[in-house]
This record gives C-alpha cells, structure tokens and sequence, in this order.
C-alpha cells in the first residue's frame, strides 16, 4: 500500500502541537443510530437525516461534515460548529521498509496520545487498535505498560480507529479485512467501551465487519473474561500468557499475582465451553527466559487437550526491557515440542520491526524526542 501524496504520510514526526480545540465537540462515533436521530431531533430535524449521516459515517467513511453534500447547508455548518468526526489528530505516521506496516500515533483531543498500526498482507488488511491510553497492567516487557494507566477511550475513540484505516484503504480501492483490539490498553479493563466499539463494528448497520474477523485480546482478567463468555459473543478471544508457571508469570505480568494461572486456566476453559469456540494464547517469545524447552513441555502439558492455539511472537524489544527476541532456532525447537504435545501453534510474522511498531514504542520515542528538545 503505497503512502498518500500529504505531508502526514512520512517518517518524519510531525511537530507536536497543542491538542485540538474541538475537544467540547460531540464525536458522532459516540453515539449509536437511535441516539444520533435523538441528537438530531433535538436540533429540529426530520429523522431521516440521522441516517443519510450514519451511511456517510460508516459506508463512505467522510472525513468532514461538508462532504456530506446530501444535507442542507446550514444543518452541514451546525454539525461543523458542534460535532466532530474525527476525535484526534495525526502526531506522528511512519512506514515500514517493505511498505507493509504503517504506524499512527494519534493525539487525541485532551493532549493525550495512542497508537494504531494497519498492517497489510498478501489476502488481509488488519487494523491494530487501541482501547486505552496507556495501560494499568505494567508488564515488564511492554512499552505501554512501562508508561502506566492514563484514560480510557471512548467507543467513539475505538471506532474512529478503525474507520481512519478503513478510510486511507477505500482511497486506494483496498477495503479493511480484521480488526484485533491488541493496541495500548487492556480492552477488558475498558469493558463497556470496548464492547460498544466491538457491537458497532460488527454491526450490519454499522461497518458489518464479521465477528470472527475482530479478536479481543486480554492480559487475563479472570472476571471480565466470564462475564465475555457468558455473553457467548463470537468475536475470537485471545489471552495473553507468555509463561506457563506462577513463578515465571508474576516477573512479566504483574495481574497474575492476582489471578494466578490455575485461576487463569479454569476462566480459559470456561470461555471454550461457554462459547464452543477456540481460545488463542499469545506467548512472546524472549531470549533465555520463556523460550527453552522445559517452559515448551510447561505449557504443552498445561493446555494439552484444551481447544487452543498458541501464537508465538518473538519479543519486540523496548527501550525499558533488556530482553531479547529469541533465535529461529529455539523457536523452533519450542514449536516443535508443543507438536509433540499435541497443542497447533504459529509463528506470528515479525512486522514493523524497523519502525518500533510495538505498542507504545513511537508515543515514547516522540514524547522524549520532544522533551529532549525543549
């Protein structure tokens, strides 16, 4: 996917400003179709009008109130002066080498910043998307976690996310395909947002995404994950577990103090009986410390039988984190002995390595650029 013709789309930060002034501003991705025409009402207009905005919205992905040229002009003008669609602003954008990762950071309307990564491949086009700003978890190896808790977003702010790519790929006649809710943030600690962001997307009258073309994805928080499978949603879930003992897991994830992993394990299995569906566990892969074999027939034996995938990543490092991705060899010879124990895993392909597109890791570099500027 080849970058727009504008000065945003470069590897070049662009200049930190301010934030936006339309912060007082209503952002329509807040509210759903019956509380825009209640909206909309209020200012006098006929109920039709809450649709011809909802279809610019979320099947022409307009950027602005004045290229909804089916409204009257006045009726354009008030939403311009009270609304908004766009409920940040790009601070910085940059490009992987091979053009197949794009990285945006975000300055959202109160100063504060997120990230939001497309990623291309030969048949998908996937939207990593943030649902906080920062992250209360503070695992180690993270560099949001390593910046601590700032705010959730909104479900208009999950949502811009989304529409923003699916925008810049309908420029280029592409169109998104996946959305994984793997950005900065824990999405669970965001619940209710992040289940109205995750409602609208999948939405037939919204983007009409397919619920299995989204994955939620959690550090392990053991009740919100029951309360995700009693509700039986069939968006794909992925837990984020990276060591297969108590005493390895708590030095990388702190939340595992408090639900340790047989306490983990059980809410895993509840999930998969609930839903009947596959539960997917993230392991990143880290030189010398969860990468040998003996942590391979840990975790083997600790999900054998259980309706699972494991992902394995090799670590994305961080400025904060002395940690190091581990060699092809001894991913191999981890994926390898999760064969033997009958457990299906993937290597997940390294993308945007060379522009840190880790979560977090531009908001950081920037921002100390910035401070180191000043």
């Amino acid at each position: 996917m080849p970058p727009a013709n504008n000065s945003a789309m470069s590897n070049q930060p662009i200049p930190l400003k301010p934030p936006p002034a339309a912060a007082a501003r209503t952002n329509l991705y807040d509210l759903n179709l019956a509380e825009l025409t209640a909206y909309l009402t209020e200012w006098g207009q006929p109920r039709f009008r809450a649709q011809q905005i909802w279809e610019w919205m979320y099947q022409r992905f307009v950027a602005d109130f004045a290229g909804m040229t089916n409204l009257p002009h006045a009726l354009r003008q008030k939403l311009a002066e009270q609304a908004t669609l766009q409920p940040f602003t790009v601070a910085a954008l940059e490009h992987s080498s091979d053009g197949q990762t794009h990285k945006y950071l975000f300055q959202l309307h109160d100063g504060k910043y997120i990230e939001t990564v497309l990623m291309t491949y030969e048949k998908r086009r996937t939207v990593c998307i943030s649902t906080q700003a920062g992250c209360a978890m503070g695992c180690v190896f993270c560099a949001t976690g390593q910046m601590g808790f700032l705010r959730h977003l909104s479900s208009g702010e999950i949502v811009a996310q989304v529409i923003w790519m699916a925008r810049e790929l309908a420029q280029r006649h592409d169109h998104l395909t996946n959305v994984v809710f793997m950005g900065m943030g824990e999405p669970l600690h965001n619940y209710a947002h992040t289940m109205t962001a995750l409602d609208r997307l999948t939405d037939a009258a919204g983007l009409n995404l397919g619920a299995r073309r989204l994955t939620i994805s959690t550090v392990g928080l053991v009740p919100a994950m029951r309360r995700y499978a009693d509700e039986r949603r069939q968006t794909p879930l992925a837990v984020s577990l990276h060591a297969a003992t108590d005493a390895e897991r708590d030095k990388l994830i702190p939340i595992n103090k408090k639900w340790p992993i047989p306490v983990l394990m059980e809410a895993c299995r509840y999930y998969v009986e609930q839903t009947g569906r596959r539960i997917t566990f993230e392991w990143a892969l880290i030189e010398g410390e969860n990468d040998t074999v003996e942590q391979a027939q840990q975790l083997g034996a600790l999900v054998q039988g259980m309706l699972c995938h494991v992902n394995l990543i090799p670590l994305n490092p961080t400025r904060d984190y002395a940690g190091r991705p581990s060699s092809h060899e001894r991913v191999q010879a981890f994926q390898d002995t999760l064969s033997y124990y009958g457990v299906s895993s993937t290597v997940r392909v390294r993308r945007g390595i060379d522009i840190q597109a880790g979560c977090g890791q531009l908001r950081d570099r920037i921002l100390s650029a910035a401070a180191g500027a000043a």
